[in-house]
Formats: C-alpha cells, structure tokens, sequence
C-alpha cells in the first residue's frame, strides 16, 4: 500500500491538474460560444478574475490548481481513515 505521502502527493497533482483542464476547457467554450459563456460562474471563485486577459487566465490556473491541492488535503486522510488499517 503507498505511503501517505506518495498518496498526497499524487492525488494532489491529479485533482489539481484536473481542475486546471477543466478550467482551460470552460475558457475555451467561453471563447467559441459566447452565447453561453460560463465565465460568470468563475468570478465568485477566482479573487481578482476579469474576463479575459493573459493575466487573469493565468491566475485562473493558478487559483484552479491550489483548489485541487485543498481538495486533495481533505480528501486523502478522509479516504485513509475510512479504508481502515493497513492489513
């Protein structure tokens, strides 16, 4: 069974990579369907976020990424604890 750490760290990087996806995924639908822009939804969760410049993207991945690793820090130990003991 992988130790604690490896697993932080790697469901860190993988929920954060993933909600980094996901975000360039919705600025991309953004920017071909305007019509049913979603970029109204990332304000609230993004301090700073403005629609769209090289720097609010960029903070937008940077924010995405750091929500993946609080994700991840709750959900590794709760995972942990409710696969019980090591056998």
């Amino acid at each position: 069974m992988a130790s604690t750490g490896r697993m932080m760290i790697a469901a860190g990087h993988a929920t954060a990579l993933l909600l980094a996806l996901f975000y360039v995924a919705c600025v991309v639908f953004d920017l071909m369907f305007p019509g049913w822009a979603m970029h109204a939804a990332w304000a609230p969760l993004i301090p700073g976020f403005e629609w769209l410049s090289l720097g609010s993207f960029v903070l937008g991945l940077a924010v995405v990424y750091v929500y993946g690793w609080l994700i991840a820090l709750v959900w590794v130990p709760l995972y942990r604890f409710f696969l019980g003991p090591a056998q």
